[in-house]
C-alpha cells in the first residue's frame, strides 16, 4: 500500500510553505481612532478597492487538507477492535467519512510555528489597514479566513487531541478564548463569527465558511477564500453540508438538523421552523429534499465533537511499516531518496493502522461516487449558481 504517498507526500508542509501575510494591492493606511469592540468591524461604503492576496494561505491548505469528497449518506462500515485487543484506535463515528480532514499528525514545530507567525501576520494586516473599508467580499474573506487560521493552529499546539471541545487558552474554550487581535480588539473565534459576521452579512451561507475543528462543522475547504470566488466558495460548502448525515437528517416525525444552525438563529432563522426549512430547501437534493419538506418539528441536536484529523488525535501504539522510493515529485518535498540523484531505496515509513485503515475506507468511498456518477456535481451546480465576484449581502 503507497500510504505514505497518499497522505506523507501529499500533506506534508516542510520546506514548502513560507506563509507570509496577504499581499495588499493598495498601500496600507494607518486606521483613524475608534472603539475597542466589534462594531468598529461593521461593513461601511467607502470606494476602497484593495484586494487581499490569500495564495500562501491556499498553498498551505492544498497541502495539508484532505478531501473527503460530498457525503453518501451511508453509514460507515462497523469498526473492529484490533487483533488482540479490545481497544478500537481512530474514528469510529458515524460520520466519520464526511468533511475534509487536516493532517495534523504530520505537522511539525517548524509548521505549528509558522500557523502561528501567519495568524499574527493576519492580525497585523487587519490593524494596519481599515477592514471595515475595504470591498464586502474581501471583509468577508478577510474575517473567515483569519477564524480558521486561529482556529487550526491552537488545534495544531494542542495536538494530539480529540476534540476541540478539548481545547482552552488560559482555561477559556478554544473557541470563546479571545487570542486574536486586530487593532487593539481582542476577539474569539466566536466573537468573530456572531459579533462581525452574522450580524453584519445577512445571507446564511456564511455559516458554512467557518472550520470549528470537529467533524459536525461545515468542512474546511483545500483552497483559502477569495473576494472574488467567496460567494461560490460558500455556496459549494453548503451543499455539501446541507446534504450531509451531520447536517440534516430525520428521527421519526421530527427534522433533524445540526447544532450550527441554533447559534445562526437569532440572524437567520427568526421563524426557526420556516425560515430553516426555506434556506435548506435551497441546497437539498434527493432525501433530503423529501426530508425538508415534510412536516414535524425541528430539532437542533446533530453535532459530532470528535476532531476533523485522520486518527481523532490518538497515538496508537501500533505502527505499519511501508516501503517507498522517491519516483515521483511528491516524495521529494519530506526528504525521500531520489533514485536519480544517488539516493538509496527503499525508505521505510511507519504509519499507524488506524490511518490506513481510515484511508482504505475513504478510497473506498471516493470509489462508490465516482460509480454513482457523484463526483462534481457540487462543482457543476455551484458554477452556475454563482459566477465569480457575486457579493454576499
Amino acid at each position: 500500500m503507497r500510504l505514505s504517498t497518499v497522505l506523507i507526500g501529499s500533506l506534508a508542509l516542510s520546506g514548502l510553505i513560507a506563509l507570509p501575510g496577504p499581499a495588499i494591492a493598495q498601500q496600507a493606511r494607518p486606521q483613524a481612532s475608534a472603539p475597542a469592540t466589534p462594531d468598529r468591524f461593521a461593513p461601511r461604503a467607502s470606494g476602497d478597492d484593495t484586494r487581499l492576496d490569500w495564495r500562501a494561505w491556499d498553498g498551505a491548505l492544498s497541502w495539508f487538507v484532505l478531501n473527503m469528497g460530498p457525503s453518501l449518506r451511508e453509514l460507515p462500515p462497523r469498526r473492529e477492535p484490533a487483533m488482540g485487543t479490545r481497544f478500537v484506535f481512530g474514528h469510529d463515528s458515524r460520520y466519520r467519512l464526511e468533511g475534509n480532514r487536516i493532517a495534523f499528525q504530520f505537522l511539525e514545530d517548524k509548521q505549528r510555528a509558522t500557523l502561528t507567525e501567519y495568524r499574527a501576520d493576519l492580525e497585523r494586516i487587519g490593524t494596519e489597514i481599515d477592514i471595515a473599508s475595504l470591498p464586502r467580499n474581501e471583509q468577508l474573506a478577510f474575517w473567515t479566513n483569519l477564524h480558521n487560521v486561529a482556529v487550526i493552529e491552537q488545534l495544531a499546539l494542542a495536538y494530539p487531541v480529540m476534540s476541540p471541545d478539548k481545547v482552552s487558552i488560559d482555561g477559556v474554550p478554544l473557541d470563546q478564548a479571545k487570542f486574536i487581535t486586530v487593532a487593539g480588539v481582542a476577539l474569539s473565534p466566536q466573537d468573530i463569527r456572531t459579533r462581525i459576521v452574522f450580524p453584519h452579512w445577512d445571507d446564511p451561507r456564511v455559516i458554512y465558511g467557518f472550520f470549528r475543528g470537529a467533524i459536525g462543522g461545515p468542512s474546511i475547504s483545500r483552497r483559502a477564500y477569495t473576494g472574488r470566488d467567496i460567494a461560490r466558495q460558500l455556496a459549494g460548502n453548503a451543499s455539501e453540508f446541507v446534504n450531509a448525515l451531520r447536517g440534516v437528517d430525520r428521527n421519526g416525525n421530527t427534522l433533524r438538523v445540526s447544532r450550527i444552525y441554533a447559534e445562526a438563529r437569532p440572524f437567520y432563522f427568526p421563524e426557526w421552523e420556516r425560515d430553516l426549512r426555506a434556506h435548506l430547501a435551497n441546497y437539498a437534493e434527493g432525501e433530503v429534499a423529501r426530508l425538508v419538506a415534510a412536516g414535524g418539528p425541528v430539532e437542533a441536536s446533530i453535532y459530532e465533537t470528535d476532531i476533523a484529523d485522520l486518527s481523532k488525535g490518538e497515538r496508537e501504539p501500533a505502527y505499519s511499516q511501508t516501503d517507498e522510493c522517491a519516483t515521483d515529485p511528491t516524495t521529494r518535498n519530506v526528504g525521500f531518496p531520489d533514485r536519480t540523484n544517488g539516493g538509496q531505496c527503499p525508505v521505510r515509513i511507519d504509519i499507524p493502522i488506524a490511518i490506513q485503515r481510515f484511508e482504505v475506507e475513504r478510497r473506498e468511498k471516493i470509489a462508490r461516487l465516482v460509480e454513482r456518477g457523484l463526483i462534481g456535481t457540487v462543482v457543476i451546480r455551484e458554477l452556475r449558481d454563482e459566477e465569480p465576484g457575486t457579493e454576499v449581502e
